[in-house]
């Protein structure tokens, strides 16, 4: 399935957008090579996962885990607000749990989670990004966690 990213601000250059939209698109598109579009080679993915390597080049293998988990995998854009060479994404990955992830066998449940994302531009291309996944929303909708209740 082919989805279209597009964004659109005043406060980012027509090249930032495009940058902003490829990496996007890179997990809509299944396509990890979008990345070399969108990030610096020495791109800052901020916290780093568990074994995961530095820049876009040691993201890559962590798409391709989120892909073989998550095949039908979207990135839904729910706000962009920009400033100059800076953009913050509010978004959520939506998709079915169909293989491991995280130790876990697949669940065949539905997920939709929240991302909350910061990127910083170096002229047309992320720099940095800071991130911040709802993983306990994601494990209680595959059924692996449940939260305690909360005392009356």
């Amino acid at each position: 399935m082919h989805s279209s990213v597009t964004i659109q601000t005043s406060a980012l250059t027509v090249a930032q957008e495009r940058s902003l939209e490829a990496f996007y698109q890179a997990f809509s598109d299944k396509n990890p090579s979008l990345l070399d579009e969108a990030v610096t080679s020495d791109w800052q993915d901020i916290p780093l996962a568990p074994g995961q390597d530095n820049g876009r080049e040691g993201f890559k293998p962590l798409m391709q885990m989120f892909f073989a988990a998550f095949p039908d995998l979207q990135i839904v854009i729910d706000d962009v607000i920009a400033q100059p060479d800076r953009a913050g994404v509010r978004a959520r990955m939506v998709a079915t749990h169909r293989g491991e992830i995280f130790g876990l066998q697949a669940a065949g449940k539905p997920i939709s989670i929240a991302l909350h994302e910061f990127h910083h531009f170096d002229g047309d291309r992320i720099s940095h990004t800071w991130h911040l996944e709802d993983w306990f929303g994601m494990l209680h909708q595959i059924g692996a966690w449940s939260p305690a209740a909360l005392p009356s």
